[in-house]
């Protein structure tokens, strides 16, 4: 087997787990408050949405900086930093006394984050052009796997073994991805700068900071629409439902269908991304996204609901790799984690913006608005995509051409 394709299967294992690690505690959270001695159900409503989102903002701060470090010192001992790092803590979560031990637990998992970065730059860095669009195509579908399926995973073994081994099953395995990381993924890696950049150095270093922070934009977007009908797909299903059994499992169906509809199609959309540009394949994907949002306000029924997610995740399995394969493309190899680092902390705050969006409209304005909003933020993005990266990178291609 080829190097890359021995990192690409490690590395997706390991992004599916941490996945998984930073999603699965989502059903559980507020029952295990309640276990740990909170009892009060407004209180518990508040810690649950604290000790969830802290995570997210915490690895949004630190993903960057955990990039600089990959590009200095490489990025196989980034990756083996994180997976230990969050193996060990979130085992302990299970021993976690009460709430504010848990809140603290979680914020230090954010703390240590910095896997998906590291993967990415490493999967970017170590596999050869004309294999890149499938590598990160097919990479970006473990972490989103891992992150849409965590919940029910989290659900599963809570029902059938309990609260604890929700939090040792998740640290094990991360476990076992350091330890297949260690023996089978190699990294050839030359360390170019004494100094790790800072933030204001390394942004003066990137040569196409419009394209950068239009991806950037694009990647918060993809991540606040996916999520964005996670605080309301059960309220939802309910309403579709007209109160019939089965409520949980539907709800897991929706939110799931655009995860495995995304590791369906990712590495697919990927290889075609290679063939006739990224650029092209993020402004369509992009464009059919937004579009199927809107009929999923109209649905009557939850599979129709099931079926136009699963479209969902068809149209944005052709955005992550897009987005992931441009930035490779634009950004110097030195400086390649670092700047993965700020497209995962678009992503983590894409996530937890997404759930504040869905949970706020629904609250104000009712359902149906959170795929109409979430809809035009798309759409709107699709035209900024257009004007900022489909034309300037055709352009690009016209002048090569001509030159040739």
């Amino acid at each position: 087997m080829p190097i890359w394709k021995r990192n690409l299967l490690v590395c997706w294992f390991g992004m599916f787990v941490a996945g998984i690690g930073m999603s699965q505690i989502a059903p559980v959270l507020p029952l295990y408050i309640q276990h740990l001695g909170i009892h009060d159900a407004s209180s518990i409503a508040q810690l649950s949405g604290i000790a969830f989102g802290v995570t997210y903002i915490i690895s949004a701060i630190f993903s960057p900086i955990w990039g600089h470090f990959a590009d200095k010192f490489g990025r196989k001992p980034m990756i083996l930093r994180a997976s230990l790092g969050m193996a060990l803590v979130i085992g302990c979560m299970g021993f976690a006394p009460n709430v504010y031990v848990l809140i603290g637990l979680r914020l230090l998992q954010g703390a240590i984050t910095g896997y998906s970065t590291a993967c990415t730059a490493l999967i970017a860095t170590q596999t050869d052009k004309e294999h890149a669009g499938y590598a990160l195509g097919t990479l970006s579908t473990g972490s989103i796997a891992g992150s849409l399926f965590g919940p029910i995973i989290g659900g599963f073994i809570e029902e059938n073994l309990g609260f604890q081994p929700v939090f040792f099953i998740t640290g094990a395995l991360l476990l076992i991805a350091f330890i297949l990381t260690l023996l089978f993924v190699q990294e050839s890696f030359v360390r170019r700068d004494k100094t790790v950049l800072g933030t204001k150095t390394m942004w003066k270093s990137i040569p196409e900071k419009s394209l950068t922070i239009t991806l950037l934009v694009t990647f918060f977007a993809i991540s606040l629409g996916l999520y964005s009908i996670e605080p309301i797909v059960t309220v939802y299903v309910t309403h579709l439902t007209a109160g019939s059994g089965h409520i949980a499992l539907l709800a897991g169906l929706a939110f799931s269908a655009s995860g495995l509809a995304n590791i369906i199609a990712a590495p697919r959309l990927g290889k075609l991304s290679d063939k006739i540009g990224a650029h092209k394949v993020m402004l369509v994907a992009l464009i059919a996204a937004g579009i199927i949002y809107i009929p999923q306000a109209f649905v009557q029924n939850p599979w129709q609901l099931v079926g136009l997610r699963f479209l969902l995740g068809l149209a944005i399995a052709g955005l992550n790799p897009s987005v992931n394969t441009l930035v490779k493309k634009i950004t110097p190899e030195s400086l390649t984690a670092g700047v993965f680092g700020y497209t995962m902390s678009a992503g983590y705050l894409g996530v937890f913006g997404g759930s504040v969006l869905g949970g706020q409209v629904a609250a104000y304005l009712g359902i149906h608005y959170v795929f109409f909003i979430t809809s035009a933020l798309l759409l709107i993005n699709a035209v900024w995509v257009y004007f900022k990266v489909y034309s300037k990178l055709c352009s690009r291609e016209k002048r090569i051409d001509l030159l040739n």
